[in-house]
């Protein structure tokens, strides 16, 4: 009777068991028939291995198989090996030596995102949307993602070539890059540049960028900071987590900065601001088409508020959350489980096709200023409201208050950075002068305000370029000049005082910097902070 009393119990809580383990079997097959796949895999996977003419090795296939998979979903979600994974670490917490490029693999291609702020490849002028098609002369089309840091990083000193595509360019253009390390702070750049308005970059978002950028505006406050230009203009994103701590400096407490919705419960979140000591300073924010993911989080949440004027070109359109799975033989997975809203509702993700980014079907014109120009309306996406009743459009990326665009080079000054001429004319003219240019001036401000690329400095530079093989063309020359100028003057700048010497004269010839200079009062009157 004894043995009865317990075993009943037992019997219905296993019985339990089993209708709950049922269940969950039930509704597991019935999504995908997820068993009877893997057994389907198992079975060919076997068959190879058993039946093929030469030896195979499982593992590669399976990596192979995952990979098909994955590329069968969207753009972001991948398969990262063990080797790959410690790169991917080494980006965002130290440095690396390689070429300095932010790549993705769209349909077979590599493709530049962004050239690392202070890396060989931006010296040379290679750009975001660059396709690089191949390495050393040999074609790169095909390669994976694992297989392409093998490729381009390597020891400091050594050389690669790299073959690009350029749109609009009737021919590849060969790159001699000399690997060099690659540094990984996230704000490079950080300034008065007047006794009012303080200038950060901030270039990607890695482990420590919130302390990075806390701390630069704390100095920049010391120096009389009252107004701020943020620019993260060729800025990829990163860290969730760090933009939203930025964002957070610049926005009311409890106010939402981004959201994310999934068809997974769990992985639909909300992040509101903690709040910070910069929600009252007058704000202006630059972008282009190389800001992604981060980048669009903090500029569409200080948009949505209308805390601040984005300046700039329309934004990347990086909305698609990834979260990583770790393997069982040290290798991982990243599966898009969400996706990213701004504040107002719109998508940051613009549309895809097979792997393909679609073109953004909203392209404004020069100079259209969004926050007045009522007749600027676009009917092919969606509008959205801002906090104060503005319109702003969805539909993919974060399209600027104001469109300013760079503008584009000819191909003799293409050829010159190509040939990394402005850096070799002005090393050697630094090495030459360099005990007369720090006496002469001060700072870099000094600097950038006084000092002028002589006409004598201009013709030697032709003569190098000639010696070299380019060609002198003189209507391209006349209307690159202010470029060529500055090209020059920047990199003597940075060899005497850094970054910060280098953009603060890249910026006195900035438009988009221009510009976002201007619309101070603008932002003020649209956070009410006058």
């Amino acid at each position: 009777m004894q043995k009865r009393k317990y075993l009943i119990p037992i019997f219905l809580m296993l019985v339990s068991i089993g209708i709950l383990v049922g269940m969950k079997v039930d509704t597991v097959a019935s999504d995908g028939d997820v068993f009877d796949n893997v057994k389907k895999f198992n079975e060919a996977l076997t068959l190879v291995q058993k039946n093929y003419v030469d030896e195979v090795s499982t593992d590669k296939l399976t990596e192979a198989a995952i990979k098909g998979m994955l590329d069968q979903l969207d753009p972001h979600s991948t398969y990262i090996t063990p080797e790959q994974l410690k790169r991917i670490n080494e980006d965002f917490q130290g440095s690396f030596e390689g070429i300095g490029v932010e790549f993705d693999v769209v349909n077979d291609t590599i493709t530049i995102v962004t050239p690392i702020s202070g890396g060989p490849s931006e010296a040379l002028g290679i750009l975001a949307g660059d396709k690089i098609v191949k390495i050393d002369g040999v074609s790169s089309v095909g390669m994976s993602r694992e297989d392409v840091p093998k490729k381009l990083r390597g020891p400091k000193g050594t050389k690669v070539t790299v073959s690009v595509y350029r749109a609009g360019m009737p021919e590849l253009i060969d790159f001699e890059i000399t690997r060099d390390k690659i540094p990984l702070y996230s704000v490079d750049a950080s300034f008065m540049v007047t006794d009012e308005i303080g200038y950060v970059r901030v270039t990607r978002f890695s482990a420590n960028t919130y302390d990075e950028f806390s701390k630069a505006l704390g100095e920049l406050k010391q120096s009389g900071m009252k107004k701020l230009v943020l620019d993260l203009r060729n800025n990829p994103g990163g860290y969730l987590d760090q933009a939203f701590k930025m964002a957070s400096m610049f926005i009311e407490r409890g106010k939402k900065i981004v959201y994310t919705k999934s068809r997974i419960p769990q992985y639909s979140e909300e992040y509101s601001s903690e709040g910070g000591e910069y929600t009252k300073i007058p704000l202006v924010v630059m972008v282009n088409d190389g800001s992604a993911s981060a980048s669009e989080i903090v500029s569409g949440a200080i948009q949505d508020w209308d805390r601040g004027i984005i300046v700039g070109e329309n934004t990347f359109g990086k909305g698609l959350v990834q979260r990583q799975y770790n393997l069982s033989d040290g290798s991982a997975m990243r599966v898009t489980t969400s996706r990213y809203y701004t504040p107002s509702g719109r998508l940051i993700q613009k549309p895809y096709d097979g792997g393909e980014y679609k073109k953004m079907l909203l392209n404004p014109d020069e100079g259209e200023n969004i926050f007045h120009d009522k007749e600027s309306k676009d009917t092919t996406r969606p509008e959205f409201k801002t906090m104060g009743g503005r319109t702003v459009y969805g539909g993919g990326g974060i399209t600027p208050d104001f469109i300013m665009k760079l503008d584009t080079l000819t191909e003799y000054s293409v050829q010159l950075r190509r040939l990394n001429l402005f850096l070799e004319y002005s090393n050697a003219y630094y090495d030459a002068n360099k005990e007369n240019l720090k006496s002469s001036y001060s700072d870099y401000i000094n600097f950038r305000d006084n000092f002028h690329v002589s006409q004598n400095m201009l013709d030697d530079f032709k003569s190098l370029a000639s010696v070299k093989g380019v060609a002198f063309n003189d209507e391209h020359w006349s209307r690159d000049i202010d470029f060529i100028k500055t090209s020059i003057k920047s990199i003597l700048a940075r060899d005497i005082w850094g970054n910060n010497g280098s953009m603060a004269v890249w910026l006195a010839t900035d438009r988009q910097f221009e510009k976002a200079m201007q619309l101070f009062p603008e932002a003020e009157k649209l956070a009410q902070l006058r």
